[in-house]
C-alpha cells in the first residue's frame, strides 16, 4: 500500500488557515453580499497563470505536451492564436488587463507601482457593476492593484489566506507599507542560507525547526522545494489549495458573479509536484538556436535548457490543477452559466541569453500568451488567428454580459463577439517602461507594434547599452521566431512602422510633458 498523502489529505495539510488572516473588511463585505438578492445573467471567470507563454503551448505549436488537459477542454473553447499581453513583466501586464487601457495610458509602469490615481476607479471592476466581485492573486505585485482597485470589488480575498502558513508572512501584515525592506531584514536575520547560516542564530534554528514541522508533509512532494513567490521566500503554496478553495467559494457566493483569479504557476521558481518532476529530462527537445541580443544577460546554453524543462514541468502542474478546477465548477452546475477566461499577464524566455522576463526585450515568447474562452453551451472549438490584446478581454466580456463599455476603454470586442469583422491589420501595442516615472513622458522604453504580419521593436534611451534609438522588424507570419531582421531590407515598411508608433506614443505622453 503506497504511503503517499493523496489529495484530500495534501489538502488537509495545508487548508488549516488562522481565521485571524482574513480581514475584517472582507468578512464584513462577504456577510452584506450573501444577503443580496442574485440578479440573473452569465458569470465572468477570468483564471490567469502567471509567466505563461503561448510559445510553449502545444496547441499554439509547442514540441512539448505541457497541456494536454488544456488541450482537451480547448476542443471546446474558442482560441486566439496571436494574443499579447500589455507589457512583458506582471505589474503592467495585469494593469491592462484589468483597466482595458495600454500601460502608457494607466501608467502601472514599475514592477512595484500602481496605476495612475485616476486609474485606480476605472477597471473591470468599477464596471461589472451588476455582478458580485471577487478576486484573489498569488503575486503580491497583482495584488497591490488588486488593494487599488478593492472600494469596486465587493469580496477581496486577502492574500496570505491562500498560502502556507508562513511566519515571515506577519511581515506583510504588519509592515505592508515597508513590505520590500522588511522582508529583506526579516529574511537576512531567520532564513538559513545554502552554508547553513543566518544573521541571527537563535532566531533562525527557532524558526527553521518551526517551519520544518509545518510543511514537512508536503516537502516530499515537491523535489525542486515548495513552490513560492520567489527564490528564498518563505511565503509558499502548493496550487491545489487554492484551487479547492476558489471551486467551493464560486459555487456558493451570489450570481451573476466576476472573478478574476490570478494564480503564480508557472512563474519562476520552476517547482513541479513529484509527479511531473524531470518529465521533460531525456525527451531529445531542442530549441531553435538564436544569438545573443543586445539586452542579453549572457546566461548560457545549458542552464537555459535546464530553466526550460523546469518550467515546462510546471506548466504541466498548472494545467492538471486548472482540469481539476473545470471539473470541480462542472460538477458543482457553475459552470452552466459561466463564461471561463483563460489566459496570462505576460510570457517567459529562455533564449538569446536571456531567461524569464526580467528584461526590456519585446521578443514573441516573453508577450504573446494564451487566450482560450469557454463559453456556457459551447461543444465545438472555433480558432482565431487575428491579432488581439490584453485590453480586448474587458469590453468583450461587458459586451456578452450586456452591460455598457466605458468611454475610458481602449481595447476592441474580441472575435467572434464583435458585431464587425476582425481587421487582421489592427494595431496591437505592448509597452515596457519600467524605469519611468508615472508623471514623466516615457523615457527609456521598449514598445512593440504588431500589424498585419509585420512586428516592430522600437528601443530607446538605454544608455546602459549604447542605445538611443534602436529599431527591429520582423515578418511573424513567416518567422515566428524572429531570426531574419528586416529593417534594412523592407525600409518603407519599417518607416511607416515606427512613424505609426511614435505617433500613439506621443499621445500616451501628452499629459506629462
Amino acid at each position: 500500500m503506497s504511503n503517499r498523502p493523496n489529495r484530500r489529505d495534501f489538502l488537509k495539510m495545508a487548508g488549516l488557515l488562522p481565521a485571524s488572516l482574513l480581514a475584517p473588511r472582507a468578512i464584513e463585505m462577504l456577510n452584506a453580499n450573501l444577503l443580496r438578492q442574485d440578479k440573473p445573467g452569465n458569470n465572468v471567470l477570468i483564471i490567469v497563470f502567471d509567466a505563461f507563454s503561448a510559445y510553449h503551448i502545444a496547441t499554439y505549436g509547442y514540441q512539448r505536451q505541457t497541456t494536454p488537459n488544456i488541450a482537451r477542454l480547448a476542443e471546446q473553447a474558442v482560441v486566439y492564436h496571436n494574443h499579447y499581453a500589455g507589457s512583458n513583466f506582471t505589474t503592467p501586464g495585469t494593469a491592462s488587463l484589468l483597466t482595458g487601457t495600454l500601460p502608457w495610458t494607466n501608467r502601472a509602469l514599475k514592477l512595484t507601482g500602481g496605476v495612475i490615481e485616476s486609474f485606480a476607479s476605472r477597471s473591470i471592476f468599477s464596471a461589472f457593476k451588476n455582478h458580485h466581485r471577487i478576486a484573489y492573486s498569488h503575486n503580491p505585485w497583482a495584488n497591490k492593484l488588486l488593494e487599488q482597485f478593492a472600494h469596486d470589488i465587493d469580496e477581496l480575498v486577502p492574500w496570505l489566506s491562500l498560502f502556507l502558513r508562513s511566519y515571515d508572512g506577519l511581515i506583510h501584515t504588519v509592515f505592508r507599507n515597508d513590505y520590500d525592506i522588511a522582508s529583506v531584514s526579516w529574511s537576512r536575520n531567520v532564513n538559513m542560507e545554502a552554508q547553513g547560516s543566518a544573521y541571527s542564530l537563535f532566531l533562525s534554528h527557532i524558526y527553521e525547526a518551526l517551519r520544518e514541522k509545518n510543511i514537512a508533509s508536503i516537502q516530499q512532494v515537491f523535489p525542486r522545494g515548495i513552490p513560492s513567490i520567489g527564490t528564498g521566500s518563505d511565503v509558499s503554496f502548493i496550487l491545489e489549495q487554492a484551487v479547492n478553495w476558489v471551486g467551493d467559494r464560486l459555487a456558493s457566493i451570489p450570481q451573476p458573479f466576476l472573478g478574476y483569479f490570478h494564480f503564480l504557476p508557472p512563474h519562476e521558481p520552476y517547482r513541479a509536484s513529484r509527479e511531473f518532476y524531470n518529465k521533460f529530462s531525456n525527451d531529445n527537445f531542442k530549441p531553435v538556436e538564436k544569438p545573443e541580443d543586445v539586452f542579453t544577460q549572457k546566461k548560457p546554453v545549458y542552464e537555459l535548457l535546464k530553466k526550460r524543462a523546469a518550467y515546462d514541468e510546471f506548466i504541466l502542474y498548472a494545467d492538471k490543477q486548472f482540469n481539476i478546477l473545470f471539473e470541480q465548477l462542472k460538477a458543482s452546475g457553475v459552470l452552466e452559466n459561466t463564461w471561463v477566461v483563460l489566459t496570462s499577464d505576460h510570457g517567459e524566455m529562455f533564449e538569446r541569453g536571456i531567461l524569464a522576463h526580467g528584461t526590456d526585450a519585446l521578443y514573441q515568447p516573453v508577450i504573446r500568451v494564451p487566450l482560450m474562452i469557454f463559453e456556457p453551451g459551447r461543444k465545438t472549438r472555433m480558432d482565431i488567428h487575428s491579432p488581439t490584446s490584453a485590453i480586448d478581454v474587458m469590453p468583450t466580456f461587458l459586451h456578452v454580459t450586456g452591460q455598457a463599455i466605458p468611454p475610458w476603454a481602449e481595447g476592441r470586442i474580441l472575435p467572434p463577439y464583435s458585431p464587425a469583422d476582425p481587421d487582421p491589420n489592427r494595431s496591437v501595442y505592448v509597452v515596457r517602461a519600467n524605469k519611468n516615472d508615472q508623471n514623466r513622458p516615457i523615457w527609456p522604453g521598449s514598445l512593440a507594434l504588431t500589424k498585419g504580419r509585420y512586428k516592430l521593436h522600437y528601443y530607446f534611451g538605454y544608455k546602459e547599452r549604447n542605445i538611443t534609438e534602436m529599431i527591429k522588424l520582423y515578418d511573424v507570419e513567416t518567422d515566428p521566431e524572429e531570426l531574419v531582421e528586416l529593417s534594412q531590407s523592407s525600409k518603407g515598411i519599417a518607416s511607416e512602422l515606427l512613424s505609426e508608433l511614435k505617433t500613439k506614443l506621443a499621445e500616451a505622453d501628452k499629459p506629462y510633458v
